[in-house]
Protein backbone atom coordinates (compact mmCIF):
# COMPACT_ATOMS: atom_id res chain seq x y z
CA UNK A 1 0.00 0.00 0.00
CA UNK A 2 2.55 2.17 0.99
CA UNK A 3 4.54 1.56 -1.89
CA UNK A 4 1.86 2.37 -4.56
CA UNK A 5 0.81 5.79 -3.06
CA UNK A 6 4.85 6.45 -3.19
CA UNK A 7 4.94 5.10 -7.17
CA UNK A 8 1.70 7.80 -7.43
CA UNK A 9 3.54 10.59 -6.15
CA UNK A 10 6.63 9.86 -8.51
CA UNK A 11 4.19 9.92 -11.44
CA UNK A 12 2.74 13.54 -10.13
CA UNK A 13 6.25 14.43 -10.06
CA UNK A 14 5.99 13.49 -13.86
CA UNK A 15 2.64 15.63 -14.57
CA UNK A 16 4.52 18.49 -13.50
CA UNK A 17 6.09 18.40 -16.83
CA UNK A 18 3.18 17.47 -18.37
CA UNK A 19 3.20 14.86 -19.33
CA UNK A 20 0.14 13.21 -17.61
CA UNK A 21 -3.41 13.40 -17.78
CA UNK A 22 -6.34 14.63 -15.35
CA UNK A 23 -5.70 11.81 -12.87
CA UNK A 24 -2.01 12.52 -12.05
CA UNK A 25 -2.85 16.71 -11.88
CA UNK A 26 -5.59 15.49 -9.35
CA UNK A 27 -3.37 13.63 -7.55
CA UNK A 28 -1.16 16.43 -7.65
CA UNK A 29 -2.88 19.16 -6.48
CA UNK A 30 -4.69 16.93 -3.81
CA UNK A 31 -0.66 16.03 -2.44
CA UNK A 32 0.16 19.69 -2.69
CA UNK A 33 -3.01 20.57 -0.73
CA UNK A 34 -1.75 18.40 2.22
CA UNK A 35 1.63 19.69 2.08
CA UNK A 36 0.27 23.05 2.42
CA UNK A 37 -2.00 21.77 5.87
CA UNK A 38 1.52 20.42 7.25
CA UNK A 39 2.74 23.97 6.70
CA UNK A 40 0.12 25.03 8.77
CA UNK A 41 0.78 22.82 11.18
CA UNK A 42 4.11 23.57 11.37
CA UNK A 43 3.94 27.17 11.31
CA UNK A 44 1.22 26.87 14.63
CA UNK A 45 3.84 24.66 16.41
CA UNK A 46 6.72 27.09 15.98
CA UNK A 47 4.87 30.13 16.45
CA UNK A 48 6.86 31.14 19.68
CA UNK A 49 10.10 30.52 18.13
CA UNK A 50 12.28 33.20 17.75
CA UNK A 51 14.49 32.30 14.65
CA UNK A 52 11.80 31.22 12.30
CA UNK A 53 8.50 32.17 11.01
CA UNK A 54 5.38 31.21 8.88
CA UNK A 55 7.79 32.32 5.31
CA UNK A 56 10.72 30.27 6.57
CA UNK A 57 8.80 27.39 7.80
CA UNK A 58 7.18 27.16 4.59
CA UNK A 59 10.45 27.37 2.54
CA UNK A 60 11.71 24.50 4.31
CA UNK A 61 9.59 22.29 4.56
CA UNK A 62 9.02 22.72 0.44
CA UNK A 63 12.86 22.43 0.12
CA UNK A 64 12.19 18.91 2.16
CA UNK A 65 9.28 17.81 -0.22
CA UNK A 66 11.46 18.80 -3.50
CA UNK A 67 13.93 17.07 -1.96
CA UNK A 68 12.07 13.72 -1.52
CA UNK A 69 10.27 13.76 -5.06
CA UNK A 70 14.17 14.38 -6.12
CA UNK A 71 15.06 11.13 -4.79
CA UNK A 72 12.15 9.33 -5.69
CA UNK A 73 12.17 9.90 -9.43
CA UNK A 74 16.09 9.62 -9.12
CA UNK A 75 16.99 13.15 -9.57
CA UNK A 76 14.60 13.88 -12.63
CA UNK A 77 12.28 15.81 -11.09
CA UNK A 78 11.20 17.99 -7.81
CA UNK A 79 8.17 19.77 -8.27
CA UNK A 80 4.39 18.39 -7.24
CA UNK A 81 3.33 21.49 -10.14
CA UNK A 82 4.84 23.39 -12.28
CA UNK A 83 5.45 27.30 -12.36
CA UNK A 84 3.84 29.09 -14.39
CA UNK A 85 4.44 33.30 -13.46
CA UNK A 86 1.22 33.84 -15.35
CA UNK A 87 -0.65 31.82 -12.51
CA UNK A 88 1.53 33.32 -10.07
CA UNK A 89 0.30 37.12 -11.08
CA UNK A 90 -3.26 36.42 -12.24
CA UNK A 91 -4.43 34.14 -8.83
CA UNK A 92 -1.78 34.51 -6.21
CA UNK A 93 -0.56 38.11 -6.19
CA UNK A 94 -4.32 40.06 -6.13
CA UNK A 95 -5.54 38.38 -2.11
CA UNK A 96 -1.86 39.19 -1.29
CA UNK A 97 -1.86 42.62 -2.50
CA UNK A 98 -5.30 43.43 -1.68
CA UNK A 99 -5.59 41.91 1.56
CA UNK A 100 -2.46 44.26 2.35
CA UNK A 101 -4.65 47.70 1.22
CA UNK A 102 -7.54 46.55 2.97
CA UNK A 103 -6.24 45.87 6.48
CA UNK A 104 -3.66 48.92 6.51
CA UNK A 105 -3.76 51.60 9.11
CA UNK A 106 -4.18 54.40 6.89
CA UNK A 107 -3.55 57.11 9.45
CA UNK A 108 0.25 55.40 9.88
CA UNK A 109 0.45 55.04 6.22
CA UNK A 110 -1.02 58.80 5.19
CA UNK A 111 1.15 59.98 7.86
CA UNK A 112 3.89 58.45 6.68
CA UNK A 113 3.28 58.96 3.04
CA UNK A 114 5.28 60.83 1.82
CA UNK A 115 8.44 58.87 3.43
CA UNK A 116 6.86 55.81 2.09
CA UNK A 117 6.60 57.01 -1.46
CA UNK A 118 10.33 57.68 -1.34
CA UNK A 119 11.53 54.33 -0.32
CA UNK A 120 9.23 53.12 -2.29
CA UNK A 121 9.37 54.79 -5.71
CA UNK A 122 12.86 56.30 -6.33
CA UNK A 123 14.49 53.57 -4.16
CA UNK A 124 13.68 51.21 -6.80
CA UNK A 125 15.20 53.67 -9.58
CA UNK A 126 18.45 53.86 -6.88
CA UNK A 127 18.58 50.27 -6.46
CA UNK A 128 17.81 49.04 -10.27
CA UNK A 129 20.37 51.12 -11.18
CA UNK A 130 23.06 50.11 -9.20
CA UNK A 131 22.25 46.80 -9.52
CA UNK A 132 21.87 47.25 -13.20
CA UNK A 133 25.50 48.98 -13.63
CA UNK A 134 27.18 46.28 -11.18
CA UNK A 135 25.93 43.35 -12.79
CA UNK A 136 26.80 45.14 -16.52
CA UNK A 137 30.72 45.68 -14.35
CA UNK A 138 30.86 42.90 -12.88
CA UNK A 139 29.69 39.63 -14.51
CA UNK A 140 32.22 39.60 -16.85
CA UNK A 141 34.67 40.06 -14.36
CA UNK A 142 33.92 36.37 -13.45
CA UNK A 143 33.24 35.36 -16.74
CA UNK A 144 29.66 35.68 -17.52
CA UNK A 145 28.63 38.23 -19.84
CA UNK A 146 26.14 37.10 -22.33
CA UNK A 147 23.36 39.51 -21.82
CA UNK A 148 21.96 42.41 -23.75
CA UNK A 149 21.18 45.96 -22.12
CA UNK A 150 17.28 45.77 -21.80
CA UNK A 151 18.52 42.11 -19.71
CA UNK A 152 20.90 44.29 -17.59
CA UNK A 153 17.99 46.70 -17.08
CA UNK A 154 15.77 43.80 -15.95
CA UNK A 155 18.12 42.64 -13.39
CA UNK A 156 18.02 45.81 -11.70
CA UNK A 157 13.95 45.96 -11.36
CA UNK A 158 14.24 41.98 -10.34
CA UNK A 159 16.13 42.36 -7.63
CA UNK A 160 15.36 45.46 -6.39
CA UNK A 161 11.85 43.71 -5.44
CA UNK A 162 11.80 43.41 -1.68
CA UNK A 163 9.68 40.61 -0.21
CA UNK A 164 6.95 42.33 1.34
CA UNK A 165 6.02 38.92 2.74
CA UNK A 166 8.79 37.62 4.91
CA UNK A 167 9.26 41.11 5.74
CA UNK A 168 5.93 42.26 7.55
CA UNK A 169 5.78 38.53 9.56
CA UNK A 170 8.98 39.70 11.08
CA UNK A 171 7.75 43.29 12.57
CA UNK A 172 5.39 43.25 15.34
CA UNK A 173 2.20 45.93 14.50
CA UNK A 174 1.66 46.48 17.56
CA UNK A 175 4.85 46.85 19.24
CA UNK A 176 6.66 49.24 16.21
CA UNK A 177 3.71 50.73 14.54
CA UNK A 178 5.84 53.64 12.82
CA UNK A 179 8.23 51.09 11.56
CA UNK A 180 5.94 48.40 10.27
CA UNK A 181 4.23 50.88 8.50
CA UNK A 182 7.50 52.04 6.83
CA UNK A 183 8.38 48.63 6.28
CA UNK A 184 4.81 47.75 5.11
CA UNK A 185 4.30 50.63 3.04
CA UNK A 186 7.39 50.69 1.16
CA UNK A 187 7.13 46.65 0.47
CA UNK A 188 3.63 47.18 -1.37
CA UNK A 189 4.77 49.96 -3.30
CA UNK A 190 8.14 48.77 -3.98
CA UNK A 191 6.80 45.52 -5.39
CA UNK A 192 4.33 47.82 -7.55
CA UNK A 193 7.35 50.44 -8.86
CA UNK A 194 9.30 47.09 -9.64
CA UNK A 195 6.37 45.37 -11.61
CA UNK A 196 5.56 48.31 -13.58
CA UNK A 197 9.20 49.76 -13.94
CA UNK A 198 9.78 45.63 -15.13
CA UNK A 199 6.84 46.11 -17.65
CA UNK A 200 8.40 49.33 -19.19
CA UNK A 201 11.78 48.16 -19.83
CA UNK A 202 10.34 44.93 -21.15
CA UNK A 203 8.71 47.11 -23.66
CA UNK A 204 11.77 49.16 -24.30
CA UNK A 205 13.62 49.51 -27.70
CA UNK A 206 16.98 50.16 -26.74
CA UNK A 207 18.03 50.60 -30.39
CA UNK A 208 15.88 53.32 -31.35
CA UNK A 209 15.64 55.02 -28.31
CA UNK A 210 19.52 55.66 -27.30
CA UNK A 211 19.84 58.88 -25.02
CA UNK A 212 16.46 59.27 -24.48
CA UNK A 213 16.11 55.85 -22.69
CA UNK A 214 16.19 57.56 -19.33
CA UNK A 215 13.46 59.81 -20.46
CA UNK A 216 11.09 57.49 -21.77
CA UNK A 217 11.36 54.95 -18.83
CA UNK A 218 10.19 57.98 -16.33
CA UNK A 219 7.70 59.00 -18.84
CA UNK A 220 5.83 55.38 -19.35
CA UNK A 221 6.17 54.32 -15.62
CA UNK A 222 4.62 57.82 -14.73
CA UNK A 223 1.90 56.63 -17.08
CA UNK A 224 1.38 53.62 -15.89
CA UNK A 225 1.57 54.50 -11.87
CA UNK A 226 -1.11 57.45 -12.17
CA UNK A 227 -3.31 55.60 -14.47
CA UNK A 228 -3.20 52.28 -12.32
CA UNK A 229 -3.76 54.20 -9.22
CA UNK A 230 -7.05 56.44 -10.88
CA UNK A 231 -8.60 53.07 -11.66
CA UNK A 232 -8.09 51.18 -8.14
CA UNK A 233 -9.79 54.12 -6.26
CA UNK A 234 -12.39 54.07 -9.27
CA UNK A 235 -13.48 51.07 -8.60
CA UNK A 236 -12.94 51.03 -4.93
CA UNK A 237 -15.45 54.09 -5.05
CA UNK A 238 -18.15 52.32 -7.66
CA UNK A 239 -18.26 49.88 -5.21
CA UNK A 240 -18.25 51.65 -1.88
CA UNK A 241 -21.33 53.79 -3.46
CA UNK A 242 -23.71 50.88 -4.70
CA UNK A 243 -23.40 49.30 -1.66
CA UNK A 244 -24.60 52.28 0.06
CA UNK A 245 -27.19 53.40 -2.68
CA UNK A 246 -28.55 49.32 -2.59
CA UNK A 247 -28.01 48.21 0.94
CA UNK A 248 -27.65 44.56 0.02
CA UNK A 249 -27.42 43.33 3.35
CA UNK A 250 -30.91 43.65 3.77
CA UNK A 251 -31.31 40.63 1.87
CA UNK A 252 -28.40 38.73 1.71
CA UNK A 253 -25.00 39.73 3.18
CA UNK A 254 -23.28 36.84 1.22
CA UNK A 255 -23.80 38.95 -2.08
CA UNK A 256 -22.01 42.37 0.03
CA UNK A 257 -19.28 39.95 0.42
CA UNK A 258 -19.36 38.86 -2.96
CA UNK A 259 -19.55 41.85 -4.43
CA UNK A 260 -16.33 43.09 -2.65
CA UNK A 261 -14.29 40.32 -3.78
CA UNK A 262 -15.36 40.50 -7.38
CA UNK A 263 -14.84 44.23 -7.52
CA UNK A 264 -11.40 43.89 -5.98
CA UNK A 265 -10.55 41.16 -8.15
CA UNK A 266 -12.10 43.21 -11.69
CA UNK A 267 -10.19 46.06 -10.55
CA UNK A 268 -7.06 43.69 -10.73
CA UNK A 269 -8.07 41.98 -13.91
CA UNK A 270 -9.08 45.15 -15.89
CA UNK A 271 -5.19 47.00 -15.12
CA UNK A 272 -3.96 44.35 -16.04
CA UNK A 273 -6.28 44.01 -19.56
CA UNK A 274 -5.09 47.95 -20.25
CA UNK A 275 -1.36 46.97 -19.64
CA UNK A 276 -0.97 48.36 -16.63
CA UNK A 277 0.15 47.74 -12.86
CA UNK A 278 -2.63 45.41 -11.52
CA UNK A 279 -0.70 45.30 -8.02
CA UNK A 280 -0.63 49.22 -7.68
CA UNK A 281 -4.83 48.75 -8.56
CA UNK A 282 -5.81 46.49 -6.38
CA UNK A 283 -3.74 48.19 -3.62
CA UNK A 284 -5.53 51.25 -3.55
CA UNK A 285 -8.94 49.88 -4.27
CA UNK A 286 -8.63 48.01 -1.16
CA UNK A 287 -7.44 51.14 0.85
CA UNK A 288 -10.19 52.59 -0.61
CA UNK A 289 -12.57 49.84 0.24
CA UNK A 290 -11.65 49.76 3.60
CA UNK A 291 -12.39 53.09 4.27
CA UNK A 292 -15.67 53.93 2.45
CA UNK A 293 -17.52 50.63 1.18
CA UNK A 294 -16.52 48.26 4.80
CA UNK A 295 -18.80 50.68 6.64
CA UNK A 296 -21.53 50.57 4.30
CA UNK A 297 -21.99 46.35 5.10
CA UNK A 298 -23.63 44.42 7.90
CA UNK A 299 -21.71 43.80 11.17
CA UNK A 300 -21.54 40.20 10.28
CA UNK A 301 -20.15 40.94 6.81
CA UNK A 302 -17.41 43.72 8.23
CA UNK A 303 -16.24 40.55 10.32
CA UNK A 304 -16.83 38.02 7.31
CA UNK A 305 -14.65 39.95 4.78
CA UNK A 306 -11.76 40.86 7.60
CA UNK A 307 -11.45 37.35 7.70
CA UNK A 308 -11.69 35.95 4.26
CA UNK A 309 -9.59 38.49 2.70
CA UNK A 310 -7.39 37.56 5.26
CA UNK A 311 -7.09 33.64 5.26
CA UNK A 312 -7.01 34.09 1.67
CA UNK A 313 -3.50 36.29 1.60
CA UNK A 314 -2.26 33.73 4.72
CA UNK A 315 -2.88 30.81 2.02
CA UNK A 316 -1.38 32.72 -1.28
CA UNK A 317 1.62 33.10 0.96
CA UNK A 318 2.15 30.01 2.46
CA UNK A 319 1.31 28.54 -1.22
CA UNK A 320 4.49 30.82 -2.75
CA UNK A 321 6.80 29.90 -0.13
CA UNK A 322 6.81 26.44 -0.34
CA UNK A 323 7.17 26.17 -4.36
CA UNK A 324 10.00 28.15 -3.63
CA UNK A 325 11.47 25.71 -1.66
CA UNK A 326 10.98 23.15 -4.12
CA UNK A 327 12.10 25.33 -7.24
CA UNK A 328 15.66 25.29 -5.95
CA UNK A 329 16.14 21.48 -6.11
CA UNK A 330 14.83 21.64 -10.12
CA UNK A 331 17.58 19.79 -11.69
CA UNK A 332 16.70 20.52 -15.63
CA UNK A 333 17.56 24.54 -14.67
CA UNK A 334 20.78 23.47 -13.09
CA UNK A 335 21.65 21.08 -16.05
CA UNK A 336 20.94 23.91 -18.90
CA UNK A 337 23.15 26.15 -16.89
CA UNK A 338 26.59 25.22 -18.30
CA UNK A 339 28.33 27.74 -16.30
CA UNK A 340 31.18 26.28 -13.64
CA UNK A 341 31.19 26.52 -9.80
CA UNK A 342 33.61 29.29 -9.40
CA UNK A 343 31.32 31.08 -11.97
CA UNK A 344 27.49 30.43 -10.29
CA UNK A 345 29.30 31.84 -6.44
CA UNK A 346 30.63 34.84 -8.24
CA UNK A 347 26.75 35.43 -9.72
CA UNK A 348 25.21 34.91 -6.23
CA UNK A 349 28.10 37.30 -4.26
CA UNK A 350 27.98 40.19 -6.83
CA UNK A 351 23.67 40.43 -6.81
CA UNK A 352 24.27 40.30 -2.70
CA UNK A 353 26.47 42.20 -2.52
CA UNK A 354 24.60 44.47 -4.64
CA UNK A 355 21.63 43.63 -2.98
CA UNK A 356 22.97 45.08 0.04
CA UNK A 357 24.77 48.38 -1.12
CA UNK A 358 21.96 49.21 -3.45
CA UNK A 359 19.38 49.46 -0.78
CA UNK A 360 22.05 51.54 1.68
CA UNK A 361 22.27 53.77 -0.77
CA UNK A 362 18.72 54.80 -0.61
CA UNK A 363 17.33 53.66 2.97
CA UNK A 364 19.88 55.99 4.96
CA UNK A 365 19.74 59.02 2.71
CA UNK A 366 15.76 59.39 2.07
CA UNK A 367 15.83 58.60 5.93
CA UNK A 368 18.18 61.63 6.64
CA UNK A 369 16.18 63.87 4.03
CA UNK A 370 12.93 63.36 5.82
CA UNK A 371 14.24 63.95 9.38
CA UNK A 372 15.70 67.31 7.81
CA UNK A 373 13.17 68.07 6.28
CA UNK A 374 10.00 67.31 9.02
CA UNK A 375 12.51 69.13 11.57
CA UNK A 376 11.44 69.55 15.34
CA UNK A 377 7.81 69.27 14.40
CA UNK A 378 8.11 65.89 13.03
CA UNK A 379 6.69 63.69 16.16
CA UNK A 380 8.87 60.48 15.83
CA UNK A 381 12.36 60.99 13.48
CA UNK A 382 14.01 58.03 11.89
CA UNK A 383 16.31 57.19 14.30
CA UNK A 384 19.51 55.64 13.09
CA UNK A 385 18.42 52.01 14.67
CA UNK A 386 15.22 51.94 12.71
CA UNK A 387 17.37 53.08 9.64
CA UNK A 388 19.23 50.32 10.50
CA UNK A 389 15.86 47.93 10.66
CA UNK A 390 14.26 49.22 7.74
CA UNK A 391 17.63 48.17 5.40
CA UNK A 392 18.00 44.96 6.98
CA UNK A 393 14.38 43.80 6.59
CA UNK A 394 14.12 45.03 3.24
CA UNK A 395 16.83 42.86 1.95
CA UNK A 396 14.91 39.60 1.41
CA UNK A 397 13.66 39.14 -1.92
CA UNK A 398 10.70 36.91 -2.62
CA UNK A 399 8.13 35.11 -5.28
CA UNK A 400 7.73 38.65 -7.36
CA UNK A 401 11.35 38.68 -8.16
CA UNK A 402 11.01 34.70 -8.89
CA UNK A 403 8.31 35.78 -11.09
CA UNK A 404 9.81 38.25 -13.23
CA UNK A 405 13.10 36.80 -13.53
CA UNK A 406 10.93 33.53 -14.88
CA UNK A 407 8.81 36.15 -17.39
CA UNK A 408 11.97 37.53 -18.71
CA UNK A 409 14.39 34.50 -18.60
CA UNK A 410 11.72 31.86 -19.50
CA UNK A 411 8.71 30.42 -21.76
CA UNK A 412 6.38 29.06 -19.45
CA UNK A 413 9.14 28.13 -17.26
CA UNK A 414 11.13 26.45 -18.95
CA UNK A 415 14.16 27.65 -21.00
CA UNK A 416 16.81 25.82 -23.29
CA UNK A 417 18.99 29.00 -23.28
CA UNK A 418 22.27 28.25 -20.87
CA UNK A 419 22.70 31.78 -19.92
CA UNK A 420 19.06 32.43 -18.97
CA UNK A 421 19.24 28.80 -16.86
CA UNK A 422 22.00 30.65 -14.99
CA UNK A 423 20.17 33.48 -14.23
CA UNK A 424 16.97 31.90 -13.19
CA UNK A 425 19.07 29.50 -10.77
CA UNK A 426 20.84 32.50 -9.41
CA UNK A 427 17.40 34.29 -8.77
CA UNK A 428 16.16 31.19 -7.04
CA UNK A 429 19.39 30.70 -4.81
CA UNK A 430 19.50 34.82 -3.99
CA UNK A 431 15.84 34.76 -3.07
CA UNK A 432 16.38 31.28 -0.79
CA UNK A 433 19.98 32.81 1.23
CA UNK A 434 17.86 36.42 1.43
CA UNK A 435 14.86 34.48 3.22
CA UNK A 436 16.46 31.99 5.35
CA UNK A 437 19.55 33.86 6.29
CA UNK A 438 18.41 37.73 6.61
CA UNK A 439 14.44 36.27 7.53
CA UNK A 440 16.40 34.39 10.36
CA UNK A 441 18.51 37.38 11.54
CA UNK A 442 15.79 39.65 11.33
CA UNK A 443 13.47 38.89 14.22
CA UNK A 444 17.22 38.99 16.62
CA UNK A 445 18.15 42.03 15.06
CA UNK A 446 15.01 43.83 15.91
CA UNK A 447 15.29 42.94 19.96
CA UNK A 448 18.91 43.86 19.78
CA UNK A 449 17.96 47.22 18.36
CA UNK A 450 14.54 47.78 19.65
CA UNK A 451 14.50 46.47 23.08
CA UNK A 452 10.98 46.36 24.90
CA UNK A 453 11.00 50.23 26.40
CA UNK A 454 12.03 51.90 23.51
CA UNK A 455 9.38 50.01 21.14
CA UNK A 456 7.00 51.50 23.41
CA UNK A 457 8.33 55.30 23.64
CA UNK A 458 7.99 54.67 19.87
CA UNK A 459 4.62 53.26 20.19
CA UNK A 460 3.61 56.39 22.16
CA UNK A 461 4.65 59.07 19.96
CA UNK A 462 3.18 57.11 16.77
CA UNK A 463 -0.05 57.38 17.86
CA UNK A 464 -0.26 60.77 19.55
CA UNK A 465 1.49 63.55 20.54
CA UNK A 466 0.79 66.55 23.06
CA UNK A 467 2.24 69.07 21.11
CA UNK A 468 -0.41 72.14 19.94
CA UNK A 469 0.69 71.78 16.84
CA UNK A 470 -0.49 68.96 16.27
CA UNK A 471 -3.82 70.22 17.22
CA UNK A 472 -4.03 73.32 15.19
CA UNK A 473 -6.87 73.59 12.64
CA UNK A 474 -7.07 75.04 9.55
CA UNK A 475 -10.78 76.27 8.91
CA UNK A 476 -12.27 76.80 5.40
CA UNK A 477 -12.49 80.45 5.05
CA UNK A 478 -16.19 81.24 4.41
CA UNK A 479 -17.75 83.92 2.56
CA UNK A 480 -18.72 85.68 6.39
CA UNK A 481 -15.50 86.04 7.67
CA UNK A 482 -13.87 87.40 4.28
CA UNK A 483 -16.33 90.45 4.60
CA UNK A 484 -16.53 90.60 7.99
CA UNK A 485 -13.37 90.29 9.69
CA UNK A 486 -10.61 90.67 6.50
CA UNK A 487 -7.72 90.89 9.82
CA UNK A 488 -8.87 88.06 11.37
CA UNK A 489 -8.79 86.40 7.94
CA UNK A 490 -5.31 87.58 7.33
CA UNK A 491 -3.98 86.41 9.92
CA UNK A 492 -5.53 82.55 9.73
CA UNK A 493 -4.18 82.55 6.32
CA UNK A 494 -0.74 84.03 7.41
CA UNK A 495 -1.03 81.00 9.96
CA UNK A 496 -1.94 78.50 8.10
CA UNK A 497 0.23 79.02 5.34
CA UNK A 498 3.37 78.88 7.82
CA UNK A 499 1.82 75.44 9.32
CA UNK A 500 2.21 73.88 5.57
CA UNK A 501 5.50 75.43 5.24
CA UNK A 502 6.40 73.79 8.83
CA UNK A 503 4.02 70.56 7.85
CA UNK A 504 2.75 69.89 4.76
CA UNK A 505 1.67 66.49 4.91
CA UNK A 506 -0.13 66.92 8.54
CA UNK A 507 -1.27 70.32 6.90
CA UNK A 508 -2.34 68.22 3.50
CA UNK A 509 -3.94 65.28 5.82
CA UNK A 510 -5.89 67.95 7.84
CA UNK A 511 -8.08 69.67 4.62
CA UNK A 512 -8.18 66.20 3.23
CA UNK A 513 -10.32 64.92 6.49
CA UNK A 514 -12.50 68.47 5.91
CA UNK A 515 -13.02 67.59 2.69
CA UNK A 516 -13.61 63.97 3.06
CA UNK A 517 -16.00 64.39 6.09
CA UNK A 518 -18.16 67.12 3.77
CA UNK A 519 -18.40 66.16 0.91
CA UNK A 520 -16.74 62.13 0.41
CA UNK A 521 -18.39 60.24 3.19
CA UNK A 522 -22.23 61.31 2.95
CA UNK A 523 -21.72 60.01 -1.06
CA UNK A 524 -19.93 56.85 -0.29
CA UNK A 525 -20.25 56.06 3.34
CA UNK A 526 -18.08 56.13 6.62
CA UNK A 527 -18.45 57.44 9.70
CA UNK A 528 -17.52 61.04 10.06
CA UNK A 529 -14.24 61.72 12.13
CA UNK A 530 -15.71 64.97 13.50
Amino acid sequence: MAAAWWEELVVTAAAADGTGGSSTTVVSICVFTAVLCLCLVAGHLLEENKWVNESITALIIGCIIGAIIFLLTKGKHSHILRFDEQLFFIYVLPPIIFNAGFQVKKKQFFHNFMTIMSFGVFGVFISGAIVSAGCYWLFPKVGFGELDAVDYLALGAIFSSTDTVCTLQVINQDETPRLYSLVFGEGVVNDATAVVLFNVIKNLDVSKLKGGVVLKLISDFLYLFATSTIIGISIGLATAYVLKALYFGRHSTDREVALMALMAYLSYMLAELLELSGILTVFFCGIVMSHYAWHNVTESSRITTKHIFSTLSFIAETFIFLYVGMDALDIDKWKTSKESFKTSIGIFGIVILLILLGRAAFVFPISILSNTMSGSSERTPITFKHQVVIWWAGLMRGAVSIALAYNQFTFSGVTSDPVHATIITSTIVVVFFTTLVFGFLTRPLISAMLPRHSRALSRGHSTGSNSPKDDFTLPFLSADEGTSGSGIVLEQAKRSLSMMLERPVHTVHIYWRKFDDRFMRPIFGGPQSY
